[in-house]
């Protein structure tokens, strides 16, 4: 896009990143999720965000692969955690829509995902602008 299109102009109100690992096996055996559902309530927790509810899905292997989804729904969007246990693989999500860094939110999961599984690796860690928008729609 050239300059006449407005790109100079675009704002974003939010921020969301997204972790992939692979490795993952806790040292305990939590394959319930409820372990990962207080990881994420702490760091928000910590952060100072409003939870406003919060679930694990666990998942037999009988439908979908054994493993689990959890998910904190917060007054400025979500935190969520999705697992293929089997396979070691965890993809965890942060994305805030207020005056919270979604980053720290990540930074302290990650410290708490390390003490659990030493071996787990992060394989990816990307962040994308949210709710792009012209800085004259603000007005």
């Amino acid at each position: 896009m050239d300059e006449s299109s407005g790109v100079r102009n675009l704002q974003s109100h939010g921020k969301h990143v997204f972790v992939d690992y692979v490795n993952f096996q806790p040292e305990h055996d939590w394959h319930d999720g409820q372990w990962i559902l207080k990881i994420l309530q702490n760091a928000l927790n910590r952060c100072g965000i409003r939870e406003v509810h919060a679930h694990v899905e666990v998942f037999d292997g009988e439908v979908s692969p054994p493993g689990f989804a959890a998910v904190v729904l917060i007054d400025e969007s979500h935190v969520s955690a999705h697992c293929y246990l089997d396979r070691g693989w965890l993809a965890i999500d942060a994305f805030t829509c207020g005056d919270h860094d979604p980053e720290k939110i990540i930074d302290i999961i990650h410290e708490s995902l390390i003490s659990t599984s030493p071996n787990v690796t992060q394989m990816r860690r990307d962040s994308v602008k949210r709710f792009l928008h012209n800085i004259q729609d603000d007005n």
